[in-house]
C-alpha cells in the first residue's frame, strides 16, 4: 500500500487529514485525563497534528506512513483499554 501513498494525491490528503483529526481531539482532552493515561503519549498526537496542519507543504510520507502503521494500530488498542476502564470494562 505504500506504493499508492506516493502516487495518489488524494490518498496523501485524506490519510493527512485523519491524522490531523486525532491530534485535533488529543487536544480537546482534559489536562486531568491526559494525566489519568501517561501511558498515552498526547504531547506526540497533538505535535503530529500541529506539524500536519501547519506543514502541509512539507508532509514527509514517510513519517506519515509510519505513524498510520507503526503508531496507530498501538494507540488505538491503548484507548479501547482507557475506554474499557471507563465504562467499567464492559469494551
Amino acid at each position: 500500500m505504500r506504493p499508492d501513498l506516493d502516487c495518489d494525491r488524494m490518498l496523501q490528503l485524506s490519510l493527512t487529514r485523519l491524522v490531523e483529526i486525532v491530534g485535533e481531539a488529543a487536544s480537546r482532552v482534559a489536562a486531568a485525563d491526559r494525566a489519568a493515561y501517561p501511558q498515552i503519549p498526547w504531547p506526540k498526537i497533538v505535535g503530529m497534528r500541529q506539524r500536519l496542519a501547519h506543514g502541509y507543504d512539507v508532509v514527509d510520507l514517510q513519517v506519515l506512513w509510519d505513524t498510520i502503521t507503526d503508531d496507530l494500530p498501538p494507540l488505538i488498542a491503548e484507548l479501547k483499554r482507557a475506554l474499557g476502564e471507563e465504562s467499567g470494562g464492559d469494551q
